[in-house]
């Protein structure tokens, strides 16, 4: 959940509230960070007792709400997901400098698409797609911290001010939250508990524990 969340798009939002509140987006990850906590620990814990996916348990309440929900989470994961490609053309043009125009990263997200689609579409190539973004997810986790280390926060005035804020913005609030609990991520966390036979009541500490978990790890990497 950590690496979904921590993508081209989320880091280039949270590179620019850092930039607008310096020390006071702190606060606004603290917020973040509750709600997160808040809505996926009820979610997780109803798909769990449900033991069913979040779709037929919205289908099971009101007869076409699952289909909605599954309509919403689709077009909220193709908006997000056109930021992230937005994001990897920013990438592809830091590192190779691929287009003229860096406030327009055409080329430098045309290939990223290029890239996503070749991985998709061939069957060997995700075969091994699942162990190559595990070994990506854990360098790109280790360089968010060498990089929060490296550039050597004011960590103490972050703390304080990550409860006694100078000025905060509900909008880059509602943004954090959505990026991380708002979507499809949230849902597959829980969908994958269920497809590991971690289901019912007997199992709810595990749940909880794992969704705190969860919760913590796609907002606090890329906090610095």
């Amino acid at each position: 959940m950590a690496t979904s969340a921590i993508g081209p798009g989320f880091i280039t939002q949270t590179t620019v509230f850092t930039q607008q509140l310096l020390t006071s987006f702190g606060f606004v990850i603290l917020i973040s960070i509750l709600l997160d906590v808040a809505a996926q620990l009820n979610i997780w814990r109803i798909i769990a007792v449900a033991e069913m996916p979040a779709q037929d348990v919205a289908n099971r309440l009101l007869p076409g709400m699952g289909h909605l929900l599954a309509v919403l989470i689709v077009i909220g994961g193709l908006a997000f997901n056109i930021g992230n490609i937005a994001g990897c053309g920013l990438g592809m043009d830091v590192m190779f400098g691929v287009d003229n125009n860096p406030k327009q990263p055409i080329i430098g997200a045309a290939i990223s698409t290029v890239i996503a689609l070749v991985i998709f579409w061939v069957k060997e190539m995700g075969l091994a797609m699942d162990w190559f973004a595990r070994i990506l997810g854990f360098v790109m986790i280790g360089l968010t911290l060498y990089v929060a280390i490296s550039s050597n926060p004011p960590v103490a005035e972050a703390a304080w001010r990550s409860f006694i804020p100078e000025r905060t913005d509900i909008k880059a609030i509602v943004t954090l939250v959505g990026g991380t609990v708002g979507g499809y991520i949230s849902f597959a966390g829980a969908h994958r508990l269920l497809d590991a036979g971690i289901k019912g009541q007997a199992e709810l500490p595990k749940v909880s524990r794992s969704s705190v978990t969860a919760s913590w790890s796609i907002l606090v990497p890329p906090s610095p």
